[in-house]
C-alpha cells in the first residue's frame, strides 16, 4: 500500500490524493482545505449510521433464517404477517408522487436504450458516450439480426448480397419511423427538399411526401443538394445520409449511404458491478476516467491496420432547421447523457481512511465523483453533459426506504461541502433487492425530490432472493426461476409503481440487460417487450446493440403505453412473495443435477477468474456450450448462492462441486488459451488465487452478507495484486 497523506482525521493514499488536489479540485470553486475539512464531515455524521443500516440487513436476515428453521410448516398468511411484524414489510400507504425538478430531456421525456460499461475502462466509456448516433447499416450488415446465410457470409471487405438486404430491411424500418403519404421507402429514388417539405420520389414514377410532414425536423448540406435529412419520430431522431460519390451511396438509386440511428440516448458509466476496484490505485483510475468526461477530454490512442488515429468525445451534430431561411441551426447533442453509478453501502476502502479504519466506499464514491462532476455544472468542458444542472448518481443495492433515506441525508450533506444547489444531485433507485422490490414506493417516497430512475435487474434480484430465503429449501434450477410468477409481478410492480409515484414525463423507469451480444436476432424478437410493458429504457451490452433497440422505441409509443397503463392497478406484493422454490414431492435426476451444477461451476470460474487474475470486471465470458455472455458480479451472485442453496439442501454435496470446479477449471482455461494476458488455474489448483477464491464463493456463500460476492473477491483480488507485484520484483 502507498503511502498516506494526513489531513485532520484523514488519511489519504497519496496517488489519490494527489489526483484530487492537482486535478479534480482545481476548477470547482472548492478549496482544498474546504474540501477535506467538509469530507471530515460527512464521514463523521454518515460512517455509524451506515453501519446501523448494515447491522439492520443482517439482524433481518438472522430473524428470517431463524422462522425458516422453527416454522417449516408455516403458511403464506403467517410468512407475510412476519415479514410485517420485523419490519421487513412496510406496512404504510404511500401516494408519493415525485417533484424532481431540473431533469434532462433524455431522462425525463426521451424512451430509449441506455449503456452500461465500466469507467475504468477509458476505450469502452469513450464508445459508449459516443454511442449517442450509430449507423443502421453497420449494425443490420456486423450482425444476425438480419439472417446469414451461406451467400451472404461476409466475404472480401465488402458482401454485394449481403449488402442489398441491409439497404431493403433499413428502407423498411424507414416505413416504420416516418412512413409516406403513399408508397414505401423501399421505392425511393431520390430525396429531396420543395418548399419545406420533404418528397421522396419513387420509382412508380410517383413522389410522396411523409404522411406526418411534421417528422422532417433538417437537414444539413445545402437545400438543393442536402447531403443529410433528420427525421424525428416518437422523440427520436433518425438521419438519412446521402452521398452519390460513396461507395455504398454510388450503388443506391437514391444515393443514400446509410441511416444514422439515435441510440444510447443515456449511458451509466459504471463504477460498481461492472469494475474491479479494490485499492487506491484502483479508484484513481475510475475517478481519473469520470474527470476525463465530465471536462470533455477523455480520449484514447488506438491503432488499426497499421495506422493510428485519437478517439474523442464526439462534437454537436448540427443542422440546418425549417422554420424560416434565417432559422437558427438545429443542434442535437452528439453524446450520449451519462450516469455514474456508485458503489453501494456495503464495501470499505483503505484509500481513505478515517480515524485510522477503512471508509464506506459508497460514501467515497459521493464525495468524490460529485466534485468531479461539478466541472460540468460550471462548464469546464467543451461538451455539456447535463443542460439543467444536474449530476444523475445511480445508487444501487440499496435494501428498503432507510437505506434510500441515508442517500437522500448524505447527498444534500455532500452538496453543501461542494456548494451545490439543494437537489443538484439526483439519485438512481436500481430496484435489485427484494426489500425494496416489496417497499419500492416508500423508497421513492424517501428521495421524491431527487428520483430520475427505477429499474430491474433479475440477476441481482434473484441472487437475493436465493439468499433471503436461503433455509426455507431448495430452489428450482436456474433457469426455470424466470418461468416462476414472482419475476413477472416484480416486473410489471416496478413500472405500475413508477407510474402511480409519477415518474412519467420526469424520470426513466428501466429494464435489464441482454446477455449476449452475438445474438442479435434473438435481441430484437425478445426486448421489444421492454417498451412495451410501459419501460422508457433498458439495458444494453454494446454500441451495436443500442442502436438496433432503438428501433423497438420507433416501433412503440412507450409515452402511450404509460398513459394507459396511468389507467390500471396492480401491486402484486403475494406474488411477489411466492419464493421459486423445487417443488414438493419433485426429484430431479442425476443428470439434471450434475447439469446444472456444471453449468453455474463453468459460469463462476470463467468470471471470477478473470476479476481475480486480471482485474476485469465485467466481459464476454463463454459459458459452458461456448456462447458469449455479458457477465458481471450480479451474474456471479446468482450463480453461487444457487450452488449454496442446493448444498445446504443435499441436492449436490461438497465432492460434487470439488469435482465439478476441478473439471470445469480445464474447461475454462482451454476456452481463455488464445488470451495471451490470461493466467491460467492449472496446474496447480491450490495455489491458484482465482480457482480458490470460486471455492470461497460456492462454500462460503450461505454466510456472505445477502449473498454478495464482493467481499471474497475484493480479499483475493488484493492477494493477486500482492503476488503479481512480488513476481515482477
Amino acid at each position: 500500500m502507498s503511502a498516506y497523506i494526513a489531513k485532520g482525521r484523514l488519511q489519504i493514499a497519496a496517488p489519490l490524493y494527489s489526483f484530487l488536489s492537482e486535478q479534480a479540485l482545481p476548477g470547482t470553486h472548492v478549496s482544498e482545505a474546504q474540501f477535506w475539512q467538509g469530507f471530515e464531515a460527512v464521514l463523521n455524521d454518515f460512517t455509524e449510521r451506515n453501519h446501523g443500516l448494515l447491522n439492520k440487513r443482517t439482524a433481518l436476515q438472522n430473524a428470517i433464517d431463524e422462522f425458516h428453521q422453527q416454522h417449516k410448516q408455516a403458511d403464506f398468511s403467517q410468512y407475510k404477517a412476519f415479514l410485517l411484524s420485523i419490519g421487513y414489510l412496510d406496512d404504510q400507504q404511500t401516494s408519493t408522487r415525485i417533484t424532481t425538478s431540473n431533469v434532462d430531456n433524455e431522462i425525463a421525456h426521451i424512451a430509449g436504450p441506455q449503456l452500461v460499461v465500466p469507467i475504468n475502462n477509458a476505450r469502452y466509456a469513450v464508445n459508449a458516450v459516443n454511442a449517442r448516433w450509430g449507423s443502421l447499416y453497420d449494425a443490420l450488415y456486423g450482425t444476425d439480426a438480419i439472417a446469414i446465410t451461406p451467400d451472404t457470409r461476409n466475404f472480401g471487405p465488402y458482401n454485394p448480397v449481403r449488402g442489398s438486404q441491409v439497404v431493403m430491411q433499413a428502407r423498411k424500418y424507414l416505413d416504420t419511423v416516418a412512413p409516406l403519404a403513399q408508397g414505401s421507402h423501399t421505392q425511393s429514388i431520390k430525396y429531396y427538399i420543395d418548399k419545406q417539405q420533404l418528397m421522396v420520389a419513387l420509382s412508380t414514377s410517383k413522389v410522396s411526401a411523409l404522411d406526418d410532414p411534421s417528422q422532417f425536423v433538417g437537414y444539413q448540406g445545402s437545400i438543393d443538394a442536402p447531403s443529410a435529412i433528420l427525421l424525428k419520430h416518437n422523440g427520436l431522431h433518425v438521419e438519412i445520409q446521402i452521398d452519390a460519390n460513396h461507395p455504398i451511396g454510388k450503388t443506391d438509386l437514391a444515393h443514400v449511404k446509410d441511416l444514422l440511428i439515435e441510440s444510447a440516448i443515456t449511458t451509466i458509466m459504471d463504477c460498481e458491478d461492472s469494475v474491479a476496484a479494490v485499492d487506491a490505485e484502483d479508484k484513481t483510475l475510475v475517478y481519473s476516467n469520470w474527470l476525463g468526461l465530465m471536462q470533455g477530454n477523455l480520449a484514447i490512442d488506438i491503432s488499426k491496420n497499421g495506422v493510428s488515429s485519437q478517439r474523442k468525445m464526439h462534437e454537436d451534430r448540427i443542422y440546418h432547421g425549417l422554420d424560416s431561411d434565417n432559422a437558427a441551426p438545429l443542434t442535437l447533442s452528439g453524446r450520449s447523457l451519462m450516469f455514474i453509478r456508485n458503489v453501494g453501502h456495503l464495501m470499505q476502502n483503505d484509500a481513505i481512511l478515517f480515524d485510522d479504519k477503512p471508509i464506506f466506499e459508497g460514501i467515497m464514491d459521493g464525495v468524490i465523483t460529485s466534485l468531479i462532476a461539478k466541472h460540468d455544472l460550471l462548464k469546464n468542458s467543451p461538451f455539456e453533459n447535463s443542460k439543467t444542472g444536474s449530476v444523475y448518481i445511480v445508487k444501487p443495492k440499496m435494501h428498503g426506504p432507510e437505506e434510500v433515506a441515508f442517500t437522500h441525508d448524505m447527498f444534500s450533506a455532500i452538496e453543501t461541502v461542494l456548494g451545490l444547489a439543494k437537489n443538484t444531485l439526483k439519485i438512481g433507485i436500481m430496484d435489485e433487492e427484494r426489500r425494496t422490490s416489496l417497499n419500492l414506493a416508500a423508497c421513492i417516497a424517501k428521495a421524491s425530490e431527487r428520483v430520475v430512475f427505477i429499474n430491474t435487474g433479475f440477476l441481482d434480484r434473484t441472487g437475493d432472493e436465493i439468499h433471503t430465503s436461503m433455509l426455507k429449501g431448495p430452489f428450482a434450477p436456474k433457469a426455470e426461476l424466470k418461468n416462476r410468477a414472482w419475476l413477472p409481478a416484480y416486473e410489471t410492480a416496478n413500472v405500475m409503481t413508477g407510474i402511480q409515484c409519477g415518474l412519467a414525463g420526469k424520470a426513466q423507469i428501466g429494464k435489464g440487460m441482454w446477455p449476449i451480444p452475438e445474438n442479435m436476432a434473438q435481441m430484437m424478437d425478445a426486448k421489444i417487450a421492454h417498451p412495451q410493458a410501459g419501460a422508457t429504457t433498458a439495458w444494453v451490452p454494446s454500441p451495436t446493440a443500442a442502436t438496433l433497440h432503438a428501433l423497438h422505441y420507433h416501433m412503440v409509443d412507450v409515452h402511450a403505453v404509460q398513459s394507459h397503463l396511468k389507467t390500471q392497478s396492480f401491486e402484486g406484493i403475494d406474488t411477489i412473495l411466492q419464493v421459486p422454490l423445487l417443488e414438493k414431492g419433485r426429484v430431479l435426476s442425476n443428470s439434471q443435477i450434475q447439469l446444472e451444477l456444471d453449468n453455474n461451476v463453468q459460469g463462476i470460474l470463467g468470471y471470477v477468474v478473470r476479476w481475480v487474475h486480471q482485474g476485469i470486471g465485467c466481459s464476454k465470458v463463454p459459458d459452458i456450450n461456448n456462447v458469449g455472455l455479458m457477465e458481471d458480479r450480479a451474474t456471479l451472485r446468482i450463480s453461487s448462492q444457487h450452488i449454496a442453496n442446493w448444498l445446504e439442501h443435499g441436492l449436490v454435496t461438497e465432492q460434487q462441486v470439488n469435482e465439478s470446479l476441478e473439471r470445469m477449471a480445464k474447461l475454462v482455461d482451454k476456452q481463455n488459451q488464445t488470451d495471451s494476458e490470461y493466467i491460467p488455474m492449472l496446474p496447480d489448483l491450490a495455489n491458484s488465487i482465482g480457482f480458490q477464491a470460486a471455492k470461497d464463493l460456492i462454500f462460503l456463500g450461505k454466510t456472505q452478507p445477502n449473498g454478495y460476492t464482493e467481499p471474497l473477491l475484493h480479499q483475493r483480488r488484493r492477494e493477486m495484486k500482492s503476488r503479481l507485484a512480488d513476481n515482477k520484483a
